[in-house]
């Protein structure tokens, strides 16, 4: 497989999250319609319950990848994958619904875990970096067209359709990896499915504090994603008053995290993964508390709302995939367990993060909002505490005299 490819196809893995995430939230509405649920903040549980189950499977995944290699558990995950989207497809009660969101995202979880752990087999660094940014660029590209997909499909076809859309895409990755993508895991590395090793890899993983800070730091940036993802359909319609603007901002908002991920791969080989993602962050942090501000006096409107909100955003694409790939750095030999004790903190911590910054959604942008904020500031702490107290730094470089 080609570079190009091989991006392609990890772009694509990457991609079936995004896409079982936000093309329903135009839909939403008329999912909440057809199945009864009460309150518009109950409808919530539609994104938290696939996310609960995409963070908590991938716990699962990395040990079964270490032990039976990368290719075999990636189908066995589309396929799952598969049978969720079509459960949901066909089920008429919103208990049902949630159970169908969580068994599609235990599949999907094992795209995330695997697209990682494939980069990794392949490349470390700097170069690492340069991947997942480049594949950063797709996985973003799909929030941009996703909602309107969504929003297509339900102008002309029933909501179900979605649900049918996404299994149609999942097997479309299944074949594309059975018929292109080799296996990357070298027989030398594989381990033993023993409860022994496993919990001698979660402690080294849990125990490595540049591993934990940037995966904490990268689990309360993620909250605020999902803050927003959960409460901007309700933005968009109760706050504003303006549902037919939504998929096109949206669009916006996901240009901005492509185009700072194109950036980034451009950027991270001069300037290193430190220094770009921890002025982000800062960037980020700074215009999240202007936009608290903004909305706590009241002068919050639809164009400021957009531009603030693609500002940090914008931020995030440069401060997300070089978080990643610092967490994953010190832990090559292990890269499928790391992959999937990463992906179960950040996720699930996200989601329930995302779930309660949603939850306060009281017909302003004001919760959300500080929402950001705070998941920011607290993101600073983390990686303060994985960097000694010292931002910028190149990891290998000595400390200052006195440091």
């Amino acid at each position: 497989m080609g570079f190009r490819q091989f991006v392609a196809i990890i772009a694509a893995m990457m991609a079936t999250n995004a896409l079982a995430i936000d093309s329903m939230l135009p839909a939403l509405p008329a999912i909440g319609d057809a199945l009864g649920i009460a309150t518009d903040n109950q409808r919530q549980w539609i994104i938290t319950a696939y996310l609960l189950g995409f963070g908590t499977a991938q716990i699962v995944y990395g040990p079964l990848a270490d032990r039976f290699g990368r290719k075999p558990v990636l189908l066995v995950g589309l396929a799952i994958y598969v049978i969720g989207s079509l459960l949901a497809s066909m089920t008429g009660h919103f208990d049902t619904m949630l159970l169908a969101r969580i068994v599609q995202g235990v599949g999907a979880a094992s795209t995330r875990v695997l697209a990682v752990s494939i980069v990794r087999d392949c490349y470390s660094g700097r170069k690492m970096a340069q991947v997942m940014s480049l594949a950063f660029i797709v996985f973003l590209a799909v929030p941009v067209i996703a909602p309107s997909v969504g929003q297509l499909i339900v102008l002309f076809a029933p909501w179900r359709w979605i649900f049918l859309f996404l299994a149609v895409f999942g097997l479309a990755i299944a074949l594309w990896a059975t018929l292109k993508l080799p296996e990357t895991l070298h027989p030398d590395d594989r381990n033993p499915i023993s409860p022994r090793r496993i919990l001698q890899a979660f402690k080294f993983v849990l125990t490595n504090r540049m591993a934990v800070g940037y995966m904490l730091a990268m689990t309360m940036l993620l909250g605020g994603l999902f803050g927003f993802i959960n409460s901007a359909q309700q933005v968009f319609v109760d706050t504003f008053q303006a549902p037919g603007l939504f998929t096109t901002i949206f669009a916006l908002v996901a240009v901005a995290m492509a185009v700072a991920s194109l950036l980034n791969a451009k950027l991270v080989g001069r300037f290193g993964t430190r220094r770009i993602s921890h002025t982000m962050l800062l960037g980020y942090i700074a215009f999240a508390i202007a936009h608290a501000a903004l909305a706590l006096w009241g002068y919050e409107q639809l164009w400021s709302f957009a531009v603030l909100q693609a500002a940090m955003m914008f931020c995030f694409g440069l401060t997300g995939p070089n978080f990643g790939s610092m967490a994953m750095e010190p832990l090559g030999h292990i890269a499928g367990t790391a992959s999937s004790v990463q992906g179960f903190v950040t996720t699930v911590g996200g989601a329930l993060t995302g779930f309660m910054i949603g939850q306060q959604f009281d017909g302003s942008t004001v919760p959300m909002n500080l929402g950001f904020a705070g998941c920011g500031i607290l993101a600073l702490v983390m990686v303060l505490i994985a960097e000694n107290g010292k931002l910028f730094r190149p990891h290998n470089s000595p400390k200052a005299p006195g440091s």
